[in-house]
């Protein structure tokens, strides 16, 4: 157990943060909470926060296990998680929708705001893709405290948007798409050249 914190690290800790932050999007989910709301489908913060924490969660650990069900190595699933991330980033910079979410459930808090907005296949991926560069505990660190940000978050998106406004809102979503998009093409980078180093 002290081994496991000895490998604590401030710095992949706040990479591993903001490379979440960028993905969750709380912020970017802010215009579409509050047209939920409008639409008379209430959000429960809560259970948002724990059911998404949750569901992170198992796939960090499992996901391993799902991968080599697949015959799949951790590289070659953080290389597609890259290219996914880069579409993600090309929906926040190009305001354009590349995910859609076509599902028959219609209740606001499981979906679309735990799925496929906070834990959908962006965190999933890149979860993962952060498992073949930085050790667990800083990335469970930096997932716990993104989803407190996203429960606080979620229960005042009123005064968020009072706050930051639409403009800001949008300058936000526009700044961590270029940031998501370099992180993208530094994931693709890296874990190709260990797949071809494996040759």
């Amino acid at each position: 157990m002290m081994e496991y914190f000895s490998r604590f690290d401030f710095q992949e800790m706040i990479s591993a943060f903001i490379v979440l932050f960028a993905v969750i999007d709380i912020l970017g989910s802010v215009p579409i909470i509050l047209n939920l709301k409008e639409q008379g489908r209430p959000v429960n913060a809560m259970k948002a926060t724990l059911i998404s924490f949750a569901l992170m969660l198992a796939f960090f650990y499992a996901g391993d296990l799902i991968l080599k069900l697949f015959n799949v190595d951790i590289q070659s699933f953080a290389v597609a998680g890259a290219l996914i991330i880069f579409l993600m980033s090309l929906e926040m910079l190009l305001d354009v929708q590349i995910f859609k979410n076509n599902g028959p459930i219609k209740e606001a808090t499981l979906i679309p705001l735990v799925f496929p907005l906070l834990a959908g296949a962006g965190s999933f991926t890149t979860l993962l893709s952060l498992r073949a560069e930085y050790w667990d505990i800083n990335i469970l660190i930096a997932l716990m405290l993104n989803m407190i940000w996203v429960y606080v978050v979620v229960l005042s998106t009123d005064k968020v948007q009072r706050m930051l406004g639409k403009g800001g809102i949008y300058l936000t979503r526009k700044f961590f798409g270029i940031i998501l998009l370099a992180i993208s093409v530094r994931l693709f980078m890296t874990n190709l050249t260990a797949l071809i180093d494996q040759f």
